[in-house]
């Protein structure tokens, strides 16, 4: 933060001191930028492609994604389970050997998450990698706020706030450098969002579509943020539909399309998650994820929840580590945690959507939560925060579908702020520019450090079990790896047990030792393979024959 602070006051100054030089400088640049922003399309179709080939020209230094947390190893099932044409796989024989986080395995082996980020990762496998999936949702997710920002201010304005979006997220953020991060939900939200004011002025049939596949991609991706995001742009819709929004001119036709569109839109989309929950759950109103924690949690969701539920029986010891251990340990519902919990919320959002930059913004803040314009965007940001906060467990992808608002304010800021002077000197316009260095300074030290994140973890998978993954990829034959944790020694975060879609057929298997018996039915039913055991608390990296353990 010092560092940053610094760097603004050596911008200031130099500002100052040499105001002629430096202003004439950034005139030209911004008077070039403003008069390419005037072009939407080909504003947004340069923000999708440069995203895509500046994350590419940095793969020597930020190297494809290894998956190492328990979520991404879930989604990634989920993709290979689409590629393979099926939207659930049959639950496996010695299936309890197989069971790991965040999947089900009764009444279908699956995936517990909606399907949106799944879809992203096959349409990623089919072009050759699941990365190139995130790589051209996290482009899109740029295009679509550009869009978005395009309805609710000047072009130049959308622009930047575009090209802020493609600095924070497209570069060192792990939602480009994993395969958990928001960027699909980011779009549903842009979609919505952006749809609003257009609607106002002039409805159609495109718009009903757009407005629909948002809210059908927030219903897929983060079904509770996407609903409460969803509420104060319906309570625009009501008052729309009402006829108080003073459209330019009555237009009974054009808004009958945009509501059949609309129409036909969500109720695709409920009939398509309907049927979804019926083949993965076996009833079209249980969703999957709610089928696993009734199945697997016994820990509270919301902050006011206690006591948890009693704890639950589990077939291997890591599941009791971690659902009644870890997890129920790490909330108590004192105000102490409560207070942890939330400060654990603000650093992790703020690293992700935020940068020490936007500390310059805090001067002109209040005038963007005034204007009368942003009125719907600050309620949805608002009622975003109640949400967000409301959660034990946040992750900063859990907010992706208020990253358009997020942004909208922070520009909206800028645009208050570069009006400010001190003394007839442009003080507001110099911290804005001081604001934008900054986010590059900072992206630029991220690359540099070769960091794939301000939050390292969130985007440094284990490449050991990917490296012993590929080493039996290339070994002919079929190959099952045991994996044996350390009873006293096993981190909860650190597991190896993921497969993908087809069990039977995989040439490599992981499987978790459990007891004598079921070990033995398990090497039984695959006596066709060579078993290999690892140990990954005691070296992960030694892959050795397979014996069992002494009594």
């Amino acid at each position: 933060m010092l560092q940053t602070l610094l760097l603004a006051l050596v911008f200031l100054l130099a500002a100052l001191l040499a105001p002629r030089r430096w202003q004439k400088i950034f005139d030209r640049a911004e008077s070039f930028l403003s008069n390419f922003a005037a072009r939407r399309t080909a504003v947004m179709l340069i923000l999708f492609f440069a995203v895509v080939v500046l994350r590419l020209a940095l793969l020597p230094v930020l190297r494809v994604p290894v998956p190492g947390i328990h979520d991404e190893f879930s989604y990634l099932l989920m993709g290979d389970t689409f590629t393979h044409g099926r939207l659930a796989n049959p639950t496996p024989p010695m299936w309890p050997s197989f069971d790991t986080f965040h999947v089900n395995f009764l009444p279908t082996y699956s995936s517990m998450y909606p399907p949106a980020q799944g879809f992203v990762l096959a349409v990623g496998q089919l072009l050759g990698h699941p990365w190139i999936g995130v790589l051209l949702s996290a482009a899109a997710m740029c295009a679509a706020i550009t869009w978005m920002l395009q309805a609710w201010m000047p072009a130049r304005w959308s622009f930047l706030g575009g090209a802020l979006v493609a600095l924070k997220f497209g570069v060192a953020s792990y939602w480009i450098n994993s395969y958990w991060g928001g960027a699909a939900a980011a779009i549903g939200g842009a979609l919505v969002v952006g749809a609003v004011p257009r609607i106002s002025r002039r409805p159609t049939a495109r718009l009903g579509l757009a407005m629909g596949l948002g809210i059908a991609i927030l219903a897929n991706s983060r079904p509770y943020e996407g609903l409460v995001f969803c509420i104060p742009v319906a309570l625009w819709f009501l008052w729309w539909l009402a006829g108080k929004t003073k459209p330019r001119a009555s237009q009974p036709l054009r808004r009958t399309k945009f509501l059949a569109s609309l129409g036909i839109v969500l109720l695709g989309t409920a009939a398509f998650m309907g049927y979804y929950n019926w083949r993965l759950t076996g009833n079209a109103l249980l969703m999957p994820h709610v089928l696993r924690f009734r199945t697997y949690h016994s820990s509270a969701l919301f902050l006011w929840q206690y006591p948890p539920r009693p704890a639950l029986h589990y077939n291997n010891a890591q599941f009791d580590d971690f659902y009644n251990g870890w997890e129920r340990e790490n909330y108590q519902n004192t105000w102490d945690n409560a207070w942890r919990v939330t400060k654990e919320k603000i650093k992790r959002d703020g690293h992700t959507f935020l940068w020490w930059g936007v500390l310059l913004l805090l001067p002109a803040l209040p005038f963007a939560f005034r204007d009368r314009k942003m009125h719907l965007i600050v309620a949805v940001a608002a009622l975003g925060a109640i949400a967000i906060f409301s959660l034990i467990w946040s992750f900063a992808h859990y907010a992706a579908p208020f990253t358009c608002v997020i942004v909208a304010l922070l520009v909206q800021s800028m645009r208050h702020l570069r009006t400010m002077r001190l003394r007839g000197w442009p003080l507001g316009q110099w911290l804005v520019r001081a604001t934008v260095l900054l986010l590059i300074f900072e992206t630029a030290g991220y690359v540099i450090h070769r960091q794939c994140d301000p939050l390292a973890w969130t985007c440094q998978g284990d490449p050991s079990r990917a490296a012993i993954q590929d080493h039996l990829a290339h070994t002919p034959g079929k190959h099952l790896i045991l994996v044996r944790y350390d009873p006293e020694n096993h981190n909860v975060h650190d597991e190896w047990v993921f497969n993908g879609a087809d069990i039977d057929s995989a040439k490599v298997l992981w499987a978790r030792e459990l007891d004598a018996a079921q070990n033995a039915r398990l090497l039984t039913y695959f006596k066709d393979r060579q078993v290999w055991l690892v140990e990954p608390d005691t070296d992960n990296t030694e892959l050795v024959p397979y014996s069992p353990p002494k009594e």
